[in-house]
């Protein structure tokens, strides 16, 4: 059983980062995950991470189990992972399914900001600029000021006006 901490955690992704191996990096992650016992990393964090990795290493079927053993593990992840199963849906060209799950989302409320930052990403990536637009809105307020995540959010939502071809307001003028 593994007792799981942020340094095991960073020194993993330092290792993969310098490898340039994700396939691998998904692996020990997905492995680590099986055999969790406590730590200051959840193991929905960690099965988050493996889903992640298993994309950017061409395995999203893989990422799609990954991202389900997550929400049922339902443990802490930063991030509702069923905005990582819409997007693989989406990646495997299965978008029915993945606007059922944003859906879901959106019918339970209290979506956090990083998660609805996530959707709107997704929405916009697979061209439905409208409602990825209300997603990035639901983000920069749901987002505190002085979150560094913010701008990041603001910058997504500012895009996504653009290409709607919307005019500036009060939430494009903070982006400085």
């Amino acid at each position: 059983m593994a007792h799981v901490t942020r340094e095991h955690l960073d020194r993993l992704l330092e290792q993969a980062l310098l490898a340039d191996d994700h396939g691998s990096l998904a692996r020990r992650l997905d492995d680590l995950a099986l055999t969790y016992n406590s730590g200051d990393v959840s193991r929905a964090a960690i099965l988050v991470l493996a889903a992640e990795e298993w994309r950017a290493a061409g395995q999203p079927a893989r990422a799609l189990d990954c991202y389900q053993r997550a929400v049922d593990d339902g443990g802490e992840a930063g991030i509702d992972p069923r905005a990582g199963i819409a997007d693989t849906l989406f990646e495997l060209e299965r978008p029915g399914e993945a606007r059922e799950v944003i859906a879901t989302l959106q019918a339970e409320g209290e979506v956090n900001a990083v998660t609805a930052h996530s959707i709107a990403e997704t929405l916009a990536a697979y061209g439905d600029l409208t409602t990825g637009h209300e997603w990035a809105t639901q983000a920069v307020l749901a987002c505190d000021d002085d979150d560094p995540e913010h701008v990041a959010m603001l910058r997504t939502r500012y895009r996504i006006r653009l290409d709607l071809g919307l005019p500036e307001d009060e939430l494009d003028a903070l982006i400085s």
